[in-house]
């Protein structure tokens, strides 16, 4: 893995990456967070495709506020110009967003990078270029990304699994009921959006889900 930042203990602090979903005054993605770093997540991804980058700056400085106190990571979806600008701890990116090696040479020096591909060449060009793992999905049906495409199962994760490019984290409505199966295909782990921001008690989805993690990684 050409570059590689994480190591086998970044691999287990993602093995629950929670993506936060937005709200008046951005005051929802700091709920999703504060909830879910206190069930015990170690790895939160913010996401909004509607805030100004002044505004996501501005919330995901104060979510990173709360990494910090956690010990927890952060990690900033598409724009990397403000993961840049904030020093968060990583990007993810998807195939329309910045390319992997311009995004490499703008984000602080250790920086973790992700990347969504549609292929496995793709993914190897994304390895490559600088990317640290792959977000592969969705495995399950989501409404969370209506554009997300259709589910590939936990059978689709097995070819970038067995390519051996980079760790594989499974996305696409993903569950505690189903976590399981996304590790039983190999992947490192896995990143949920709905199952922890739209629980009812959104600490208690979370501390449910790092239950299932730990029986599946035992």
């Amino acid at each position: 893995m050409t570059g590689c930042a994480i190591g086998p203990n970044l691999v287990w602090v993602m093995k629950l990456v929670v993506i936060t979903c937005g709200g008046p005054d951005g005051m929802r993605h700091e709920d999703v967070a504060r909830a879910s770093l206190a069930g015990g997540c170690r790895a939160v991804q913010m996401r909004d495709k509607d805030m100004t980058d002044r505004e996501f700056a501005e919330v995901a400085l104060r979510i990173k506020g709360l990494c910090r106190q956690a010990h927890a990571l952060l990690f900033v979806n598409d724009r990397v110009d403000v993961a840049a600008a904030i020093s968060s701890d990583g990007v993810h990116l998807g195939i329309d967003d910045l390319d992997v090696g311009s995004a490499r040479k703008l984000m602080p020096p250790g920086s973790i990078i992700g990347f969504s591909p549609e292929d496995l060449e793709q993914a190897r060009a994304a390895v490559e270029s600088g990317a640290d793992y792959l977000g592969i999905g969705p495995v399950f049906g989501t409404m969370t990304k209506p554009d997300a495409g259709k589910p590939i199962s936990p059978e689709g994760l097995m070819p970038y699994v067995k390519a051996g490019i980079a760790p594989v984290i499974a996305v696409g409505g993903i569950t505690a009921g189903n976590a399981l199966e996304a590790f039983e295909a190999g992947a490192a782990g896995v990143a949920v959006a709905s199952a922890v921001a739209g629980a009812p008690d959104m600490e208690k989805a979370t501390k449910e889900l790092m239950t299932k993690i730990e029986e599946a990684c035992r």
